[in-house]
Parts: C-alpha cells; sequence; structure tokens
C-alpha cells in the first residue's frame, strides 16, 4: 500500500530546516504543491508566507 502525502496543498506549515539553510529559512510556508518521493520522504514546494520564497523540501523538514 502506498503512502499519503501528510501535507494537502493550501495548507499552512512549519519549516524546520537543519543543516547548511539560513537561520531566516525557518517560519510559516504555504504547501504549493505536493512532489513524488525522493528516497524515503514525500516532497513539496513550499511558498514563505513573510516574503513570498519558494523552496523545495522534504515531508521531514516541515510541521
Amino acid at each position: 500500500m502506498q503512502q499519503k502525502h501528510k501535507f494537502e496543498i493550501g495548507e499552512t506549515v512549519e519549516f524546520s530546516p537543519g543543516g547548511s539553510y539560513p537561520p531566516a529559512a525557518r517560519g510559516s510556508y504555504v504547501v504549493l504543491r505536493q512532489l513524488p518521493s525522493e528516497g524515503l520522504d514525500y516532497q513539496y514546494r513550499i511558498k514563505s508566507v513573510a516574503d513570498g520564497q519558494e523552496r523545495m523540501v522534504r515531508e521531514g523538514q516541515l510541521g
């Protein structure tokens, strides 16, 4: 059975990056697109509520 995406398009999520992302990247984002899984995690296209910046992230980075 195929697992489903955890977050829906239009949903507001919190992006909590790890690693080399700048601290300013954290915060509230809106899910624009659900993307196929890359390995174990689904991916999403998200857009920042604060500055409109878009990024592609893994499901594990969202909460």
